[in-house]
């Protein structure tokens, strides 16, 4: 159940702020912004100095709210996935398919979303176990390849990162995207420390793409 609870919230929001940033306390910062503007589903990157630290600390932060869900992003391996799941990571995203990575969140059920670029790839993570999958990067393909993986893979959950703006993002939610995973655009304004225009950005990313479901 905590696996299916931890997908329909990440899926119910649409949005996942992708954060990558240059300290422990930028990344805090970040989040919490995001989530301030109605992103529920938070990807700390493990590019992130200390990035298990960031998940221990935001798990315990909103502990009490039942709607935002913490992961960890740019998870390599299976160990580096562990480590993130005894930090209260409750979804683990990856630039690319893993077997091993996929058994473990399998083991602890956890949701695994692993990077794909090719029908093949998507077929291998499926085959897995993987609910949905990464399409990265999204700025590769574009809204248009959505519809063209889906005719043989009707099936298939598809969020892309990378690629996805606020000109956009209704064309991915429109073409079959199940999310999106937002990080460059989203969290910029971070560098000269306007967290209030990431939550302003973030609101808009959840309006267009509950407005591209409604539409």
């Amino acid at each position: 159940m905590k696996k299916i609870k931890a997908l329909t919230k990440l899926l119910d929001c649409g949005v996942v702020a992708v954060v990558r940033a240059d300290s422990k306390e930028e990344a805090i910062n970040i989040s919490e912004a995001c989530v301030k503007g109605g992103i529920n589903g938070i990807e700390v990157t493990f590019t992130v100095k200390d990035a298990d630290v960031v998940i221990k600390e935001l798990t315990s932060f909103y502990e009490n709210n039942q709607e935002v869900v913490i992961g960890a992003g740019t998870v390599l391996d299976a160990p580096t996935a562990r480590i993130a799941i005894l930090a209260g990571a409750q979804y683990i995203v990856s630039p690319s398919f893993d077997a091993e990575t996929a058994k473990l969140c399998n083991l602890y059920q956890i949701p695994y979303m692993p990077g794909c670029m090719t029908i093949t790839e998507m077929k291998q993570a499926l085959e897995a176990g993987v609910d949905v999958v990464k399409l990265f990067p999204g700025s590769a393909f574009g809204p248009d390849f959505v519809k063209a993986v889906k005719a043989p893979l009707p099936q298939v959950n598809i969020m892309p990162t990378g690629g996805v703006s606020l000109e956009n993002v209704d064309q991915w939610i429109k073409n079959g995207c199940v999310a999106v995973g937002v990080g460059g655009n989203l969290v910029a304004p971070a560098k000269t420390g306007d967290f209030d225009k990431v939550t302003e950005m973030a609101r808009l990313y959840v309006e267009k793409v509950q407005a591209a479901r409604g539409a």
